[in-house]
């Protein structure tokens, strides 16, 4: 069989043509498609991963500027500890320097406590020497030594020792505070009276007695009170009698005076108790416990 030659070199151009043609001829005619997608998945993923960072930049905006409040908080709070602290130490040094004058203070009081029990310990020997002295006195210079119930210049009455200070002068007499004062020097004190006894010894020892003078005793008006001083009430008692009108006829009462604050009760020998002011000028009786012998 003949073949035509023009056709054959026709049949060889066209598996020539097909054979050589190229390969992006095809890549451009898929590609456009493939490009596509990508690009819209790509966008989607940017799109997502732009939220991703706007959300973590507002995360990390939000904690910077916690963060920045509590570096504030804790600066504020370190100068408010560092002033603390100095004031503190301030404090510190004010204790220590008043501890250090109350330590001084102590160790001065210390000491004049230690020399107030010297001197007391010393004062009570030269007391008991005193009594001793006082109420056991030697006689004649001999070593054996007298002892009495009361000291010389005491008159003793069943247990009690009494002094009488009966001073002729005015100049020796004192007004009541005066007076009990000198019973105290004495380790005495006024008279009180509580029973009949009491009252006998003191009318006894209120010799020379007159309308003006009389002796003072442990008796005063005290707060609206008739009140002894030993810090009784008054219950018993020997008021000079008062003259009272009654009608039709006078009569006599022993009943108290109004207790006016100032006024202190006088002893009248055989007359009975006078309310006079403390502050005038009497004689007085001083009396303390005798020493059994």
């Amino acid at each position: 069989m003949k073949r035509n030659p023009h056709g054959e070199i026709e049949e060889i151009e066209e598996e020539y043509d097909y054979i050589n043609v190229p390969a992006w001829t095809v890549d451009k005619v898929a590609a456009p498609q493939v490009t596509s997608e990508s690009n819209a998945k790509l966008t989607a993923e940017n799109q997502q991963l732009e939220i991703r960072m706007q959300h973590l930049n507002s995360t990390l905006l939000a904690a910077h500027e916690n963060l920045g409040r509590y570096c504030n908080n804790l600066t504020v709070q370190s100068d408010l500890l560092k002033h603390n602290c100095t004031v503190l130490e301030s404090k510190i040094k004010d204790l220590t320097a008043v501890n250090q004058q109350l330590e001084t203070q102590r160790n001065n009081l210390t000491e004049q406590v230690q020399k107030v029990e010297t001197n007391w310990n010393k004062l009570n020997i030269s007391r008991a020497q005193w009594s001793i002295d006082a109420y056991c006195p030697r006689e004649n210079n001999v070593s054996v030594r007298q002892c009495k119930a009361c000291q010389e210049g005491w008159r003793l009455n069943q247990s009690t020792c009494y002094v009488v200070h009966d001073a002729v002068s005015t100049s020796g007499h004192n007004t009541w505070e005066e007076a009990r004062e000198v019973c105290r020097r004495e380790s005495s004190d006024f008279v009180v009276v509580h029973n009949q006894e009491e009252q006998y010894a003191l009318n006894y020892y209120s010799w020379f007695s007159t309308s003006t003078i009389g002796y003072w005793f442990g008796l005063r008006s005290e707060g609206g009170r008739w009140k002894w001083i030993d810090g009784s009430d008054l219950t018993v008692s020997y008021w000079i009698q008062q003259p009272r009108y009654r009608v039709p006829q006078h009569y006599w009462t022993q009943q108290p005076p109004p207790p006016t604050d100032g006024q202190c009760a006088l002893s009248v020998q055989n007359v009975g108790w006078r309310s006079v002011s403390c502050a005038e000028k009497q004689r007085w009786i001083c009396k303390k416990k005798a020493l059994s012998v």
